[in-house]
């Protein structure tokens, strides 16, 4: 009886590129998307610093004031005047627990801020916050 030789295996390999490429393919896709999660209701001013203040989670309303006084709610410009009517339109129907966030700009004049709480408060708004800078890394220049 005559034995075939028997043929000699192969070493499995295990090709690391693919899954490089595989993984850093992963990990841009997760930055991107994450990226695109963010709510971006402010607009950039020049916040004044605090190393006290506590992290706000996500807002539904965010009342900005910029260099030149304008006011706007979620980036939409607003005057004054009619500051309670647009507050009241867009937290119809949420809950009355809904909070607001203050961006404005360190060189506005504390009145404005304070006319502004004024009218979000006539609209039914309780909660508030005041926006800061904690770390001093202020983007809008000097004041």
């Amino acid at each position: 009886m005559v034995f075939r030789q028997r043929r000699e295996l192969k070493r499995a390999r295990i090709e690391i590129i693919p899954m490089i490429d595989t993984m850093f393919f992963l990990l841009v896709f997760f930055m991107l998307s994450s990226l695109a999660l963010t709510r971006l209701d402010g607009l950039p001013v020049d916040l004044p610093e605090a190393t006290t203040a506590p992290r706000v989670s996500a807002s539904e309303v965010t009342i900005t004031i910029d260099r030149q006084s304008r006011i706007y709610v979620n980036k939409q410009a607003v005057q004054l005047d009619s500051l309670v009517g647009t507050l009241r339109r867009l937290v119809s129907g949420r809950a009355k627990d809904t909070s607001v966030v203050l961006n404005a700009d360190r060189t506005v004049p504390h009145g404005l801020v304070v006319s502004c709480i004024d009218r979000a408060r006539a609209a039914n708004l309780h909660r508030f916050a005041i926006a800061t800078d904690p770390e001093g890394t202020t983007t809008g220049g000097t004041p």
